[in-house]
C-alpha cells in the first residue's frame, strides 16, 4: 500500500469545490438585482465570461431564485442569502429565506396572456439540469445545478 506524500494530501479532490461565493442580501429589490449581478461578476473571475452560455444561464437562474425569496420568502427584519458552488461536475446555486410555510411549487400559469408571475421556476426547471427546495432552521433553500458540460 503506497503512503501519501506530503504534496498528495495537499492535492484538491475533484468533489471537493473549487470555488464558493457566499452572500447575504437585504430582502428587497435591491438586494435581488445586488445578487444577480454578483453572480455574474463571479462567474466572470472564475473563468466563465459575461456573454458565457454558462454566466447567462446562471445568472438568470439566480435572478429568478433572489427574486422569488424578495417575494415570497420574505420576513421582516430577516436577508436572504445566496451560496454559489462550482465543482469539477456542475455550478451549484442555493438560496435561502427565513420563510418556512411557502414552499416553491412548479405550476403552470393559468392564463399565459393575462399571467405576469408565476413563470419563474418554470425558467429553472428549463435552465437547470436538477433543482429543488431543501428545510432549513429556520426556512428553506431553493437550490439548481447547472452541469457546465451540458
Amino acid at each position: 500500500m503506497k503512503s501519501a506524500t506530503p504534496s498528495d494530501r495537499h492535492m484538491p479532490r475533484r468533489t471537493q469545490s473549487a470555488h464558493t461565493f457566499d452572500m447575504r442580501f437585504t430582502s428587497s429589490p435591491r438586494g435581488a438585482r445586488l445578487a444577480r449581478r454578483l453572480v455574474s461578476h463571479r462567474l466572470d473571475a472564475w473563468g466563465h465570461p459575461y456573454d458565457s452560455a454558462l454566466n447567462e444561464t446562471v445568472t438568470l437562474i439566480a435572478a429568478e431564485l433572489a427574486a422569488n425569496a424578495v417575494r415570497h420568502g420574505h420576513v421582516q427584519g430577516r436577508d436572504f442569502r445566496l451560496r454559489l458552488t462550482e465543482t469539477a461536475e456542475a455550478l451549484r446555486l442555493e438560496v435561502s429565506d427565513t420563510r418556512t410555510e411557502r414552499l416553491p411549487e412548479l405550476r403552470l400559469p393559468r392564463d399565459p396572456a393575462d399571467d405576469e408571475c408565476g413563470r419563474g421556476l418554470l425558467l429553472v426547471e428549463a435552465l437547470a439540469c436538477r433543482w429543488g427546495v431543501e428545510p432549513r432552521s429556520p426556512g428553506k433553500c431553493v437550490w439548481a445545478e447547472v452541469h457546465e458540460n451540458e
